[in-house]
């Protein structure tokens, strides 16, 4: 498919998910805004916060907890699973249930046990079975309005998590790299945008080169979700296998299997996203692992990060990604938004009785 003919995605991408990234940016701004309004309980003093969520509904919180690792005074982790860790217990412990639809099984099951445990509670949804328990159980919630997959809503996940995070004092006051990140975002927009011919347009040209391919997406330090967020778009988005590798532990075990099997290794690409931010090391380890695969004779290629900050590095590089796999998905003319193999799956599991049950 031509990249540049505009006037014929709307064929395909017949829920208009171009929409949903090009105001990416804006979204950010209202959740920014939103996040600094919202009702924020008095927590007793914390000592640990759990955000329990799954797929496009913890990818925001990945990048929270990545950006603010050597910034946040209190430990932070993403629990994808049933239930809760074993140490989850007491006021001092706050669980954070996101879901985007509220009806994620993993997530309700989180609150359950977060109730059970005397954790203190905050649920972040636009509705579904999980707004229905935390209004019936009293819990406090900040439910915002969003139309779209929970791939789309990542913006508010991000800024409506930064927000509880300085509005508890565990952070520093971030407002100024958030807009600045954004405004960012918005400048290389002109780049991106489908209006921009494939000759000047870097995320067209990428896509051209990812057709057919095993596409591995590397990233290291606070960028290093942002290469999951990569793999899961291009997964949704371009219906198209992809994975992802952290530096610089792939360095401890995937430069080892690039030798077989020799047919497959001509058709993978490896991209990596780089930061001048980045812990020199990482920078020294993405120019080292560049050049081993590709004496190897793997593709590769390297993703700048844009921006002033490490928050707009962050978003650049998001953003990106999110163009890519679109026009990936333009080129493989497969209607972005529908995700059809996941849901089918869910309502196989949901009729499916557990061994208890």
């Amino acid at each position: 498919m031509n990249l540049d003919d505009y006037a014929s995605f709307s064929q395909i991408d017949k829920e208009n998910m171009l929409w949903h990234i090009e105001h990416l940016p804006d979204q950010l701004e209202n959740a920014w805004k939103l996040g600094m309004q919202f009702d924020l309980p008095k927590f007793p003093p914390l000592n640990k916060i759990i955000i329990a969520g799954l797929g496009g509904s913890a990818i925001g919180a990945d990048l929270v907890r990545s950006y603010v690792t050597n910034l946040c005074k209190v430990p932070i982790i993403v629990f994808r699973d049933y239930g809760l860790p074993a140490w989850a217990h007491g006021p001092d412990t706050l669980v954070i249930a996101s879901s985007h639809s509220g009806k994620t099984e993993e997530v309700l099951y989180s609150l359950e046990a977060a109730e059970i445990n005397h954790c203190s509670i905050l649920a972040i949804t636009t509705g579904g079975e999980l707004e229905r328990r935390a209004n019936q159980k009293g819990l406090p919630i900040w439910k915002y309005d969003y139309q779209g997959q929970p791939r789309a809503a990542v913006g508010y996940f991000f800024n409506l998590l930064l927000a509880i995070f300085v509005r508890l004092n565990i952070l520093p006051d971030p407002t100024a790299d958030v807009l600045g990140a954004i405004n960012t975002m918005r400048q290389f927009q002109t780049e991106l945008k489908p209006q921009t011919p494939t000759v000047k347009n870097p995320a067209k040209r990428l896509a051209g080169q990812l057709i057919g391919r095993w596409v591995s997406i590397f990233g290291a330090g606070f960028l290093a979700p942002v290469a999951r967020r990569w793999k899961n778009q291009i997964n949704e988005i371009a219906k198209a296998w992809a994975q992802f590798e952290v530096l610089p532990e792939a360095d401890h075990n995937t430069l080892a299997g690039t030798e077989n099997p020799e047919i497959l290794l001509s058709q993978i690409i490896t991209l990596f996203l780089h930061s001048s931010f980045a812990h020199p090391r990482h920078q020294a380890r993405i120019d080292m692992t560049k050049k081993a695969f590709m004496l190897q004779g793997i593709n590769t290629d390297i993703i700048e990060a844009r921006g002033k900050t490490p928050l707009a590095h962050l978003w650049t590089t998001l953003l990106f990604g999110d163009y890519v796999a679109y026009y990936l998905a333009m080129a493989y003319q497969v209607d972005p938004t529908p995700v059809s193999a996941l849901d089918q799956f869910k309502r196989e599991l949901a009729e499916t009785r557990l061994p208890n049950q």
